[in-house]
């Protein structure tokens, strides 16, 4: 298949899904790739103008760490929240509030507010004498392009309170049509965080370690994880979909070594049913 055909089978069939957020706690760290929480967006224009006003709402469940670095899993309900109008704007529970400024045919650049919903000590026995983390807002730069055969992703997020720190993605998909209503996305991700982030996560400091009987820790900034993500979609029709994701993550540097983490690899999965209005 040439890349041209390829660009339009893949942005004919993307322009049905609209498929974009994942579970309601997209923005809080978790396994899942950033790259997931918008698979397919940045290839919708490929087959020509999106239509004015694009909505998709379903259910889901998803399974995934209490807290990063956790041994312990929870399954929680989850969901798609996803508005788009044209390609300029979009309300998502996976990318937040935001603007395309921009935006052309396989790329997409702008600004949004995302959030973090912090951690809490009654998530794990292992939190139980930590530092809680509000949860917080996320102003976040972001930029994606499609190159060849290959969608290009990055990020960067502050913080407003919470964690208070600054956090940032890399990544690349493949998009793979291995049937005529069935799609595959798959790619690598790799994190970085400053150390504010890193502190308020991974780091424990002197009253706490006392209350825990954790070392006192103080991560730097620096590498935060690596990981890889897949992402399916099943189109039922022209209005309802199911979707499923599955990430793996890789812990790095001072978050594998901190010790507050008990697994260094950690995965996640989720499960949605869409209905695009």
């Amino acid at each position: 298949m040439t890349p041209a055909a390829f660009c339009r089978i893949l942005g004919t069939t993307i322009l049905l899904t609209t498929l974009v957020s994942r579970s309601c706690a997209a923005e809080t760290p978790t396994p899942l790739a950033d790259w997931q929480f918008s698979a397919g967006e940045v290839l919708s224009s490929l087959d020509g103008p999106v239509p004015d006003w694009r909505v998709t709402l379903g259910p889901g469940v998803d399974v995934q760490p209490t807290y990063p670095g956790a041994k312990r899993y929870t399954i929680e309900p989850a969901g798609i929240v996803d508005l788009r109008y044209l390609d300029l704007a979009f309300l998502s529970d996976g990318e937040g509030i935001g603007v395309n400024i921009l935006r052309g045919q396989g790329y997409r650049a702008g600004v949004a507010i995302s959030y973090d919903l912090g951690r809490n000590h009654h998530d794990d026995p292992r939190l139980a004498q930590l530092a809680n983390i509000s949860p917080a807002a996320e102003p976040k730069l972001f930029a994606q392009t499609f190159l060849k055969v290959v969608v290009l992703t990055a990020n960067m997020r502050k913080g407003l309170g919470g964690h208070d720190g600054v956090i940032g993605d890399v990544g690349a998909y493949m998009p793979l049509p291995i049937a005529p209503h069935a799609f595959l996305f798959v790619g690598p991700t790799i994190s970085l965080a400053d150390s504010r982030y890193m502190k308020a996560y991974f780091g424990v400091d002197a009253a706490h370690a006392k209350a825990s009987g954790l070392p006192v820790f103080a991560p730097a900034g620096g590498l935060r994880e690596t990981g890889l993500g897949a992402t399916a979609i099943y189109l039922l029709g022209d209005h309802w979909l199911l979707n499923a994701d599955a990430a793996y993550q890789r812990l790095l540097g001072d978050a594998a070594r901190s010790p507050i983490t008990e697994a260094k690899t950690q995965f996640t999965a989720d499960f949605n049913i869409g209905y695009r209005f």
